[in-house]
């Protein structure tokens, strides 16, 4: 009788970001330990006519200072923001760019908009001074694909299988569970996965008109909430074989344990309660772990009405009455779209080793229809063991990660 070889067990060896709150890990780490708010005027687009104009913006994001293969200028900031935060990971993980260059390398990255950014600017071009005056050079760093195209080209990645994924708000969860399952089955040995998103015009846009842009800061499950704040950046984890990792002396941040993934197709806009509670069970299913283990919920905590009720009820249909502390970032960062739950899974990676859980800031009031520990205000030191990290996305594309303490 055939038996099919145990999976292989995947670690996080490597972490980048680009966020409004820091760039690169030291800098991450000390703004989710403080509950730095991310929050400022937009300046990435002319915001004459509406009446809210804050979001959580990179302020202090140079290319040069980053890339050192790619042209900047070849690229839109979607996709210089991954190249980026993919260099700043595998220096993270100890890899030297001669040692990557012909490994068998998967990469991932999620994203909501691609280069809208860009289409923005060729749209006002078009409109303002004719079609003539769009920069050729322009419209050929509109295709979403060239995110994952930078990270190779910025790393000299010879053998890499590069894909781009445009499941929105869970996206970077998808492209961490494609890098594991790269690596689980051998058809990888080292996975660059994560998300990534530059402001635009169009996105804020449509929140405005949906009505769900805060006038300030980001409430998640505030019972004053008013609605997102969106935001940009990066985040790219390495993952590795453990046995592979071990054997050259890398650090491991965590466990991949397993993911769940699903997607109703009920709303465009609307998460379904039911469609939430199957995804969190298939990850728990996945990665073989119990309900009453986990230790923290990262979770979606957009700060919408409909969302956070939505999720929570979820979460007690998935945990009982007591569930996790359940946390939103998005308090701090904004709903930074695609790079979202990259960053969350950045985040969670950093809980668990360095013992701690990252508040949710701008609270006063948790609304008695969530009715869930959200770690209000201030980070509280914790020995954490499991950790879920949430994305959930438009037209219900829900992805889960579960993330583990790595035990020998």
């Amino acid at each position: 009788m055939f038996t099919a070889p145990a999976p292989r067990r995947v670690v996080v060896t490597g972490l980048g970001v680009i966020s409004s709150i820091g760039t690169g890990v030291p800098a991450f780490t000390a703004g989710l330990r403080e509950g730095r708010n991310g929050v400022s005027a937009i300046t990435a687009f002319d915001t004459t006519g509406f009446a809210h104009t804050n979001g959580c913006q990179v302020s202090t994001f140079v290319p040069s200072e980053h890339l050192r293969r790619i042209d900047p200028d070849d690229f839109g900031r979607a996709g210089q923001f991954s190249a980026a935060a993919a260099r700043l990971a595998v220096e993270d993980a100890g890899w030297a760019p001669h040692e990557l260059r012909d490994a068998r390398c998967h990469i991932s990255i999620g994203t909501t908009d691609g280069e809208s950014y860009d289409l923005d600017r060729i749209t006002e071009l078009r409109l303002r001074e004719g079609e003539s005056a769009v920069d050729r050079r322009l419209a050929g760093r509109i295709p979403a694909a060239r995110l994952s195209v930078a990270v190779a080209g910025e790393l000299d990645l010879r053998r890499a299988d590069a894909v781009t994924i445009g499941t929105a708000c869970s996206a970077g969860n998808y492209s961490l569970g494609n890098g594991l399952d790269a690596i689980r089955l051998g058809e990888a040995d080292i996975a660059l996965c994560g998300g990534a998103d530059a402001f635009c015009r169009k996105t804020f846009s449509a929140f405005y008109r949906l009505g769900t842009i805060a006038p300030d800061v980001c409430r998640p499950f505030d019972a004053d909430r008013q609605g997102i704040l969106t935001g940009e950046g990066s985040g790219v984890l390495v993952l590795e074989e453990r046995d592979a990792a071990l054997a050259r002396g890398a650090r491991v941040y965590a466990e991949v344990l397993g993911y769940g993934l699903n997607c109703d197709a009920s709303h465009p806009v609307a998460p379904k309660e039911d469609s939430v509670v199957r995804c969190l069970q298939l990850s728990l299913k996945d990665a073989g772990v119990k309900p009453e283990e986990v230790d923290l919920i990262s979770a979606h905590g957009t700060g919408t009405k409909a969302n956070d009720v939505t999720e929570a009820r979820a979460i007690r249909q998935v945990y009982g009455d007591r569930p996790p502390r359940t946390i939103s970032l998005k308090s701090m960062l904004g709903h930074t779209m695609g790079a979202a739950s990259a960053l969350g899974a950045i985040a969670c990676c950093l809980a668990i080793r360095q013992r701690f859980i990252p508040p949710t800031i701008n609270h006063r009031t948790t609304d008695p229809e969530c009715a869930i520990d959200c770690v209000p205000n201030h980070a509280v030191e914790a020995d954490l063991r499991v950790v879920q990290n949430n994305g959930l996305a438009f037209g219900g594309n829900n992805a889960t990660v579960i993330l583990g303490r790595y035990e020998a």
